[in-house]
Formats: structure tokens, C-alpha cells, sequence
């Protein structure tokens, strides 16, 4: 599905969308519900992600195919290879095949895990025959995705004797590790993070609980984008947001006050608001612990005319895509001056944008989201944007209540 998008006609003045639970949030919290049932979640992704997440969980021998759900990829293979009588081919799409897997299924196998890889040494599809796992101890290099490190952290309460988790190096995504440990801590599971050491101590059962799920920071970036990149005076309220989130993304709110936009906290309810114009011709920002911004904050640098040095990246090469060479090659059409490396982008100041171009997504949600705010700017159009169902299905009727103009071609 290719679409034409254009900006809206009339103001985004006092504009409310609703949007769906954290992905993130609802897988961690899907799988804390499958290793004990008496937990409840309210306000679950309605994402793909979310949903074969679901659906995986429920499947104790035969094929779990998880598509483009790298959350899912990982999460799952800590789950079925600590669960005593499944058997499963856990594989994925094209692309997840070429997504390194090795750090996470050698910790696995330390613990005593049995896992094979049915194609590729180091890549899915595994084969995983789950097994009571009793030794406890392991460690992991701290700079790879934090994904694995949870995958860990949150099986660890159902293992007899528990985890002790060391990481090894510089800590990448703290703010995912800590979500992940904040949800384990509402459930009733005893944590401590001290230094480079995690430890989780085993739980056999947990008191009926209810997860309610916040809505995605990530989802939000797009609309702080697209208040960035209009009039002052302009506002978008996005629910259901808390002040004190787990989520890394929530960064977001900081970030966007250097693009002249101010967040007001209201109840669970966010207000976006242009109030000025960027004073800055160029920001620096480490990502590291929200690398998932990066799309957007370079997009929406580009669409104002700034230039950008992003670095703690190094995570983006193995994502859905390579999201730095793919970044590169749409901003590159578009005019942008960028330049890329393993773990950093810089982008050069430039008024001129190039109209009508169409942009790829490399079968990444974040590429048509994160490019689709530049339709304020300049007509755009998003080739395959059905993309967008694996975090937020609801994107472009969300832009058509914002009076975007969204005409599939």
C-alpha cells in the first residue's frame, strides 16, 4: 500500500489522540502472565507484535512463528527453553533469520537450556525443547540489546534458584532493564541492580495482580514531531501517559523542549505544545538509552532545517532494518547532507527539502512513521505503509483526525 500524505488544512489546536498500550510494556507483561496466570493486563498493544506474542504463548509443541517480532524473538526463547515439555521451531521472517541470536542462546545453554539452530549457527530458527532449568549463574556483554537481558530477567522468578545475572562492559538501554525489573517488583518478585550485577530471586506464584499497561512513548514521538515541525501555538493531547513512566522514550519530553515543545503532565494525559521556535542550529544527543527516537529526532531535525549528531546507535544496525544505512538513503533523497557510521549519524543544516518523494520502509514501522510528520513540510509519500500494524495500527487514522490528508494510491 503506497500512500500520498499531505499537511492538514485547518489548526491541531486541542487535537486528543488515544493511543495503544507500550509494545515493550505488553510483551514483558504477557509473559509474566504465562508464567503466572493470576496476573491480568489492561490496556494490551494492539499491535502485531503484541499479537503474536499472544498467540506464541499458547503454543506448547509444533512451529512459533513470530514474523518481524524481534521483543517476541528474544522473549520467547528464555520462555520455551525454561519450560519443562514444550517443544518448538521458534522462527520468523526473512529478515529475522538475519538477526544475531547467539549472545542470548549461549547464556541459555550455560543455564542448561537445550537449543539448537536449525539453519544458521548464531541465527533463528531455533529448535527448543524446554528443560527444568536449575543452575543460576551467568553473564552477558552489557552493550548488546537489552532485549536478551530481559528475555533473562524475566523468566529468572520462575527458575528454582532464580538468577544472577552479570553484565559484562558499558550498559546499553538501562531504562529497558529497569521496566523490566519494575514490572517483576509489582508482581511481588524480589530485584537488586547494583553495579554491573542483577540478581532475581525465585517465585512460585504471585497474588492476583492487574498490569495496566501505559501507552507508547515510543507512538508519541511522531506527534511531537509533527508539533515541532508546525506554527507555534499549536497542540496535540495524546493519553494514557504518566509522568513517571518505565519507559526509556519518556526521554521524549526533554528531548523535544530543544525543537520549542513544552509537555504538560494533566491526570494520565499529555499536552504537546509548540511554544517556540529551535534556537539551536544543531543538537548533540546520546540515544543510548532511547534508541528507538532516532528515526523521528533525525527527521524531525531535517524537516526544521537543523542539523544533528546522534550517537549510541549501535543497536539500530541490527534492528527491523539497518536503520542508520536506511535513514541515510531516504534523508539522502529528500536533500538531507548525512552522513552515517556503525553507531552514530550526523546530519548537516539545510533549508531545502525535495517534494514528492516517495519514501521506503524496509518492512520497518519506524521509517513510515517517522518520516510521515515531514508532510508539514512538503507532500510526501509512504511506499508499503501497512508497515505501521506491528507497533500502531491506528497511525494513519490518527493523522486523518488531524486533518492530514492520507490518500492511498
Amino acid at each position: 500500500m503506497k500512500l500520498k500524505i499531505s499537511a492538514p488544512d485547518s489548526t491541531l489546536l486541542n487535537s486528543n489522540i488515544q493511543i495503544t498500550g507500550s509494545k515493550s510494556e505488553s510483551n514483558r507483561s504477557l509473559l509474566l502472565q504465562a508464567l503466572y496466570p493470576s496476573i491480568s493486563i489492561a490496556n494490551i498493544s494492539n499491535s502485531d507484535d503484541a499479537d503474536v506474542m499472544q498467540k506464541g504463548l499458547q503454543i506448547t509443541k509444533g512451529i512459533v512463528d513470530i514474523h518481524h517480532a524481534g521483543t517476541a524473538m528474544r522473549f520467547l526463547t528464555s520462555y520455551f527453553a525454561s519450560q519443562e515439555g514444550k517443544e518448538v521451531i521458534l522462527t520468523g521472517s526473512k529478515r529475522m533469520t538475519e538477526r544475531p541470536i547467539q549472545v542470548l542462546v549461549d547464556a541459555l545453554r550455560k543455564l542448561g537450556a537445550e537449543i539448537e539452530y536449525e539453519q544458521n549457527e548464531g541465527y533463528p530458527p531455533l529448535k527448543i525443547k524446554g528443560k527444568k532449568l536449575t543452575k543460576n549463574k551467568v553473564s552477558l556483554p552489557a552493550d548488546i540489546s537489552s532485549q536478551y537481558i530481559s528475555s533473562l530477567l524475566l523468566t529468572a522468578p520462575s527458575l528454582e534458584n532464580g538468577l544472577e545475572l552479570e553484565l559484562i562492559g558499558k550498559i546499553t538501554s538501562i531504562p529497558y532493564i529497569k521496566m523490566t525489573l519494575a514490572l517483576l517488583e509489582q508482581i511481588g518478585v524480589a530485584s537488586t541492580f547494583n553495579g554491573n550485577l542483577i540478581k532475581v530471586t525465585p517465585k512460585k506464584s504471585v497474588v492476583a495482580t492487574n498490569l495496566v499497561v501505559e501507552s507508547d512513548w515510543s507512538s508519541a514521538s511522531y506527534f511531537y514531531s509533527i508539533v515541532a515541525l508546525c506554527e507555534v501555538g499549536t497542540e496535540i493531547t495524546l493519553s494514557a501517559y504518566k509522568k513517571n513512566s518505565l519507559q526509556g522514550d519518556s526521554v521524549l519530553s526533554e528531548i523535544y523542549s530543544d525543537f520549542g515543545v513544552e509537555t504538560a503532565f494533566n491526570q494520565n494525559k499529555i499536552t504537546l505544545k509548540k511554544i517556540d521556535n529551535p534556537k539551536l542550529p544543531t543538537v548533540n544527543l546520546d540515544l543510548a538509552n532511547a534508541p528507538d527516537t532516532a528515526q523521528t529526532i533525525a527527521v524531525t531535525c531535517f524537516g526544521l532545517g537543523m542539523g544533528c549528531h546522534l550517537t549510541g546507535l549501535h543497536t539500530l544496525k541490527i534492528k527491523e532494518t539497518d536503520r542508520l544505512e536506511a535513514l541515510y538513503q531516504e534523508l539522502s533523497k529528500l536533500g538531507a547532507s548525512i552522513s552515517v557510521t556503525d553507531k552514530a549519524l550526523i546530519l548537516e543544516p539545510l533549508a531545502n527539502i525535495k517534494s514528492g518523494i516517495a519514501i521506503d520502509t524496509y518492512n520497518d514501522h519506524r521509517m513510515a512513521m517517522a518520516f510521515a510528520p515531514l508532510a508539514v513540510k512538503t507532500v510526501i509519500f509512504i511506499n508499503d505503509a501497512e508497515v505501521v500494524s506491528k507497533s500502531y495500527p491506528d497511525f494513519w487514522n490518527d493523522l486523518e483526525s488531524l486533518q492530514f490528508q492520507v490518500t492511498e494510491l
